[in-house]
């Protein structure tokens, strides 16, 4: 059965690391990892959200045509082919038809799922020059945003006054890992947990302590566990938080 957790914590893990179904019952939400690396059958997708419970909760990542560049190698996982042409056309929220056919998928995966909000993670490499910003600025001021919010987890040299200002300017919720960085804007807290120093980092007790207290302040926080023990941790913090 699926326990919901106190103190208004959502806990969930960044992809369904075992049968999904089981998944469904254990957990409140999880963060659809597909969608990134390539978007599955819109027909895939609602049978998903068929076999959720009616108030489970889809959150995605959106596509790495809209943020990433092709020399990135996480382009390894795309299944269609991208012509020589069209290499320069992707990435970095560049203005182009592409990023925002891009997008329109994005955007039919999420109502497929009936998803919530929408994660943009950006690799180290997207800095903050002018060009980037300026791409930021556009794209999230022409798409559709309907009733997604828009969470934005920016990597590399970033600093909290550009972060802050361009979350408040277009809207976003900056996504962290608190154990990196403090969050600077937004309506809740989404928190991407990806391990201590390393993915495979295991957390511990002590860990939870400090993620609780990362949690205080806000009605609403989504921890999402990205770790290799993501399944266990996110297990042990759900259980901590619903005993008190």
């Amino acid at each position: 059965m699926q326990v919901e957790a106190k103190k208004g914590i959502k806990i969930g893990c960044c992809g369904i690391p075992e049968a999904k179904r089981k998944y469904f019952k254990e957990f409140p939400v999880v963060e659809v990892q597909q969608t990134f690396y390539q978007p599955p059958k819109l027909e895939t997708l609602q049978n998903w959200r068929k076999q959720a419970p009616e108030k489970f909760e889809f959150t995605l990542k959106a596509w790495q045509l809209i943020t990433h560049l092709p020399s990135s190698p996480t382009y390894r996982k795309l299944k269609e082919p991208i012509s020589n042409e069209q290499r320069n056309a992707y990435g970095c929220f560049k203005p182009t038809d592409e990023v925002f056919a891009a997008w329109e998928r994005i955007f039919q995966c999420a109502n497929a799922l009936k998803a919530t909000k929408i994660i943009f993670q950006c690799p180290v490499s997207f800095k903050p020059i002018d060009d980037n910003i300026r791409n930021m600025e556009y794209f999230f001021q022409q798409i559709n945003r309907a009733d997604f919010i828009f969470c934005w987890e920016p990597r590399g040299n970033w600093s909290n006054e550009i972060i802050s200002n361009l979350c408040q300017k277009l809207n976003l919720v900056h996504c962290v890992d608190p154990f990196v960085n403090t969050r600077q804007a937004g309506s809740l807290k989404y928190f991407r947990l990806h391990g201590i120093g390393s993915y495979r980092y295991q957390y511990s007790y002590q860990d939870f302590e400090r993620l609780v207290q990362f949690c205080e302040g806000e009605q609403q926080v989504y921890c999402m566990f990205n770790n290799i023990a993501m399944l266990q941790d996110a297990r042990l913090f759900l259980k901590k938080i619903t005993a008190g």
